[in-house]
């Protein structure tokens, strides 16, 4: 996954008899629409203009938009197809691990927050992709893994928790590796565009956070029930 900057930029119920719902595949619907929503809005982009889209820090406070389609705008063939192909990751590990509307709901509050937290980063003049949205959605998929599950077997669910916790523990070793604090833009050798690592780290943290408050909600819901 990897999402950024241009290299000139100063900086990426019942339904049909199936009971939807935590566990069943009916209900990882919504998760499969965000990403069919984040690639299709991806391939819609790349004929757009992307200063009409991509993240600009001092227009976006007027143009909001841009929270959202900054996700969309991609600086290359090989940008565009990689993170087309990180989004498909993401939507097989959503059905993979059933992941319920809940989780489909953070990552719809957790994408506009992705690009909200470049705000730390004001030298980050222009940012365009899809990867730190995907970053948010891996920190879900895990955190919706090592939260408590429906009834299993024991085994079963110590290794749902240890794949969440994998998962996790992978996602913030390589956003510590990519040295978010070093700068608003990182060369790279395997990439034809400048890479912002702070989107990573960004989208990372606002998937946790929306991730563990869901959660808790959840739970506390749970427990009066």
């Amino acid at each position: 996954m990897s999402d950024e900057a241009p290299a000139t930029a100063g900086g990426e119920a019942r339904a049909g008899g199936v009971t939807e719902g935590p566990g069943s595949a009916a209900g990882t619907t919504p998760w499969l629409a965000l990403c069919a929503l984040l690639g299709g809005g991806s391939l819609l982009a790349w004929w757009m203009p992307a200063a009409l889209l991509d993240w600009q820090p001092g227009r976006a406070p007027s143009e909001l938009w841009r929270l959202v389609t900054a996700a969309w705008v991609h600086w290359s063939e090989l940008h565009l197809a990689a993170n087309l192909a990180g989004t498909a990751v993401v939507a097989a590990l959503g059905w993979a691990a059933r992941l319920p509307a809940g989780a489909a709901l953070a990552l719809a509050l957790a994408w506009p927050l992705t690009h909200a937290g470049l705000w730390v980063q004001p030298a980050l003049a222009h940012y365009g992709g899809a990867s730190g949205v995907l970053h948010a959605a891996v920190a879900i998929a895990a955190g919706w893994l090592m939260a408590p599950q429906a009834p299993q077997a024991p085994k079963a669910a110590r290794r749902t928790r240890l794949i969440g916790a994998a998962i996790a523990a992978g996602l913030a070793l390589k956003v510590f590796l990519e040295e978010p604090w070093s700068g608003p833009i990182a060369a790279s050798r395997t990439w034809d565009i400048a890479v912002a690592p702070i989107a990573h780290a960004s989208g990372a943290l606002a998937g946790a956070a929306v991730a563990l408050v869901a959660l808790l909600l959840k739970r506390s819901h749970t427990a009066r029930r």
